[in-house]
């Protein structure tokens, strides 16, 4: 059950990301989508969903690669010194 949530995790914002992508490449070729007015704003609004999509599946896999210490040094957490 935890393996079809974790897909369902990674799946919805590779959606986003896919869309944000479409929004942006429509743009290119003048096809303007129905909730933006502007072709520039739904290019920002295309950019703002893939990386928004991207974002959370990057920190998804970094935060399970270091709870396997399967990470560089550089990207392992630093013990806070108080």
């Amino acid at each position: 059950m935890a393996r079809i949530i974790a897909l369902l995790l990674l799946v919805l914002p590779g959606l986003l990301a896919g869309y944000g992508i479409k929004l942006m490449r429509d743009m290119l070729f003048g096809v303007l989508q129905r909730p933006f007015p502007y072709l520039w704003m739904q290019f920002l609004g295309g950019l703002l969903f893939f990386l928004i999509g991207l974002g959370f599946i990057g920190g998804f896999i970094l935060h399970r690669d270091r709870k396997r210490n399967k990470v560089q040094d550089r990207f392992k957490k630093r013990e806070r010194r108080h």
